[in-house]
């Protein structure tokens, strides 16, 4: 195969969250935020109308910001409440074009909300992200293209409901 050498690019941050086993309130999670360089299958929240794209730059400047922001639910999955955090994101790694994130749920102290995304069948959930400071390199353009962001938080919802059909959300196990 000389010649045709495939590369593998991969961007990893973690915050060091000790180990304790069988933690009461840590319920493992890992899900696909977004992915980079492609259009959004319909337009975010905040972005008035218009379908983006996330730059693989401003998402590899932008993944320390990422750790430690708090994951929020909805019920009914349908988008963001900022003001019910059930979670945390503790690692984002960027494996190819998508932003793959895990952490935790706080099952002990949600226990209703753990128990709403568990009963759901894995296909169907997504997440979708939040961000300040979007900078967009043509406001005129049709699709936004995003070349700074900050990471404020994520969003458990429906796949369906998420700008991109390409995210995900799995309970570890």
């Amino acid at each position: 195969m000389r010649g045709m050498e495939r590369q593998m690019q991969l961007e990893a941050m973690a915050i060091a969250v000790p180990h304790v086993k069988e933690h009461p309130n840590r319920l493992p999670f890992e899900g696909v935020l977004t992915v980079v360089n492609a259009v959004s299958d319909k337009a975010p929240s905040g972005a008035r109308g218009h379908r983006v794209i996330l730059a693989r730059e401003a998402v590899e400047d932008a993944l320390p910001s990422l750790l430690g922001m708090a994951v929020d639910y909805r019920p009914g999955l349908d988008g963001h409440d900022a003001r019910c955090k059930v979670g945390l994101v503790t690692e984002a790694d960027l494996v190819g074009k998508k932003l793959v994130v895990k952490g935790y749920l706080y099952a002990r102290d949600f226990p209703e909300v753990a128990q709403a995304i568990q009963s759901q069948r894995p296909e169907t959930l997504g997440m979708s992200y939040e961000l300040a400071d979007a900078r967009v390199e043509d406001m005129r353009a049709e699709v936004w293209k995003l070349t700074r962001v900050t990471f404020t938080g994520a969003a458990i919802l429906l796949r369906e409901k998420a700008a991109y059909r390409e995210t995900s959300f799995t309970m570890a196990s």
